[in-house]
């Protein structure tokens, strides 16, 4: 097996194709955050100047006080008093331009590192499928049954290949990533908050256990389907039309087997989203007893997410081993 496994890594390293694709995976997350860093620097004084006097001193002044007595509105609660009235004014005069300070958490919740886990997972796709494909395209696959006649085996190695390179890719570009924004905003002396710096490192583990998945289902999927093209369509309908297809068929109740919801959940450790079809008809009406639980905000964990994502994974493998083992091979 490990002789094969060194095959299949040199063959997957020779393929220009896959070439590019780990190419992109290292520089689109690059340029997203570089786009990052640029949209949140911090406003200079000219930028502060020319906002102050589009905005109008008398709904500045206003804006600032409404923010010194409320300052929890503006997510400045944790601020000392003395250093309230500039936090405040620099909250206000940002919110106005649209450039808020870099903010890990919100980029771990639905920000730059959300973008950047889910470029690599769809070039983590795309990479599974191509390299199996020219396989099956050029039709290689034969003669490689002919120096290892069991199919098993040939279909083990590939699958440990491409999801091997996946988990390796994905979680050191997605490391470096972390890594740089914590950088950029310890340069700026921002704070970072209690347990963030843990919460990415484990966000970045997560992308890199969900995008090696994404490899191996890109490639299982080839080796059932045999065409790269066939297998981008499947994951297209899968993507758009899945869930559009799952959430008319059930409604809200069926959210929560929507695959995105899940991938994310995966990925972001939690997601949320709305249903409302278990609440009491007395939430729906506005008629509820105040001690009445109306929350209609339901949660999908990582746990979940990821039992999903393994469950589909598994039978998409067992599918794909078999049909390779039984069917014949042009």
């Amino acid at each position: 097996m490990g002789a094969l496994l060194k095959v299949e890594l040199t063959r997957l390293r020779w393929r220009r194709a896959v070439v590019l694709l780990l190419a992109a995976a290292v520089l689109v997350p690059a340029v997203v955050v570089g786009a990052t860093a640029w949209g949140t620097r911090p406003l200079s004084e000219a930028d502060l100047a020319s906002a102050e006097s589009d905005f109008g001193g008398r709904f500045l002044r206003q804006e600032v006080r409404s923010c010194g007595r409320e300052p929890q509105f503006y997510g400045l609660e944790d601020v000392a008093a003395a250093e309230l009235p500039e936090a405040c004014r620099l909250e206000v005069v940002s919110s106005y331009v649209g450039r808020s300070p870099l903010n890990l958490s919100e980029s771990l919740e639905g920000g730059a590192m959300v973008v950047v886990a889910s470029v690599l997972v769809l070039l983590m796709v795309m990479l599974g499928t191509t390299f199996v494909g020219h396989d099956w395209n050029t039709g290689s696959m034969s003669n490689q049954l002919l120096f290892e006649a069991r199919r098993g085996r040939v279909w083990a190695a590939k699958a440990l290949a491409v999801g091997a390179v996946g988990l390796l890719v994905a979680l050191l570009v997605s490391l470096a990533c972390w890594l740089a924004l914590v950088a950029i905003a310890s340069s700026r002396d921002l704070s970072t908050g209690d347990g963030v710096l843990l919460d990415g490192l484990e966000q970045c583990l997560r992308t890199g256990l969900v995008a090696a998945g994404a490899a191996f289902g890109g490639y299982a999927l080839t080796m059932l389907l045999r065409s790269t093209v066939a297998t981008l369509g499947v994951v297209f309908a899968l993507t758009v039309l899945g869930g559009t297809l799952i959430g008319v068929l059930g409604g809200q109740e069926t959210q929560r087997w929507q695959p995105q919801l899940n991938v994310m959940a995966a990925m972001t450790n939690e997601v949320t989203y709305y249903d409302d079809s278990g609440l009491e008809p007395a939430c729906l009406t506005g008629m509820a007893r105040p001690r009445l639980d109306c929350d209609a905000t339901q949660r999908i964990g990582a746990v979940q997410g990821g039992s999903y994502v393994g469950v589909v994974l598994l039978a998409l493998g067992a599918a794909s081993v078999v049909s390779f083992r039984r069917r014949d091979v042009p």
